[in-house]
């Protein structure tokens, strides 16, 4: 059942999502919005987190640290951002972006993972390319009328007017075809085929896991920032929690936003996330009316 309020790609967006893998969305953050999620990102950088654990721990690999890096403008990539202020929540499902990846993916989808990363000015870093979702995903062909297992919203909070200014990089239509990986001639930033986006602060890409896709080089003085937050099917496994989100970050959820997060009204039971509540696409639709007139699963309450 549809919910008319919710609103769905336009019939460009939905060719450009199908053709190329990817759609971006102007101004999806307001002027304000920006310069708080930055300010956020500068003061999260002084405060423990996780990370990525180089030389302990193998590619992307994240562990928790103590250190902080004043250097505002040096490289950060920071996990799991939901517990550092409400406004990361309530980003979960802002409806002129969720709305959307609805529309792409379907009701019956939660949240994976929140991410915040600074890409550092002239530090050297030659960008990449890459796959998420591990070097499975390579292996998984879609369609251009298949919802994608997974994919990510990406706000910018810095403009990119230029080449090589920590530009997301995408191979256009990379989602639908095998791709070469061997060292000889692995997709980089600057590769033929690879494309150098451009966008302001407050604009947001989306793009399923399975697009070549990458951060160029930064060769200006300043850092880029962005925000990813990760959407997947519900069978799939989150990136950011071991078994349940945290009762402190659920007890800040609207009923929507828990759903996203997990809590599906009941005790964890084998076939869970697989086999989904009745209510679901009432919940991610925020149809009152569909939730009054389903039956409550014969189940036992969820502990609090």
């Amino acid at each position: 059942m549809k919910n008319n309020t919710m609103a769905t790609l336009t019939d460009l967006q939905r060719e450009q999502w199908a053709v190329d893998g990817f759609i971006q969305l102007e101004g999806a953050l307001s002027p304000e919005e920006v310069e708080f999620f930055s300010a956020q990102i500068d003061r999260i950088r002084m405060l423990p987190g996780y990370e990525p654990a180089r030389g302990t721990m193998p590619l992307g690999h994240y562990d928790w640290v103590d250190h902080a890096n004043p250097d505002m403008g040096s490289f950060m990539d920071r996990r799991d951002l939901l517990p550092y202020h409400q406004a990361f929540i309530d980003l979960l499902d802002r409806p002129n972006v969720f709305d959307l990846i609805v529309d792409i993916m379907g009701p019956y989808l939660q949240f994976s993972m929140s991410q915040a990363i600074v890409r550092g000015g002239k530090d050297g870093f030659p960008g990449y390319t890459h796959t998420d979702g591990g070097q499975g995903q390579r292996l998984v062909r879609v369609t251009e009328t298949s919802a994608p297992i997974a994919m990510k919203a990406m706000y910018l909070l810095t403009d990119v007017n230029d080449v090589d200014t920590g530009n997301f990089t995408v191979y256009p239509g990379s989602h639908m075809r095998s791709f070469p990986t061997t060292e000889e001639r692995a997709p980089n930033p600057h590769a033929p085929g690879a494309v150098q986006l451009m966008g302001k602060a407050g604009d947001c890409y989306l793009f399923p896991h399975a697009l070549w896709h990458g951060p160029a080089p930064n060769h200006t003085d300043n850092g880029r920032k962005t925000l990813l937050y990760n959407y997947s099917q519900m069978f799939v496994r989150w990136y950011d929690y071991g078994a349940v989100v945290p009762e402190e970050i659920l007890e800040k959820c609207t009923p929507r936003q828990r759903r996203l997060l997990g809590d599906l009204g009941y005790e964890f039971r084998p076939g869970s996330y697989f086999y989904v509540p009745e209510d679901q696409e009432a919940i991610i639709m925020q149809n009152q009316a569909l939730q009054n007139s389903l039956q409550p699963p014969h189940l036992e309450p969820q502990n609090t």
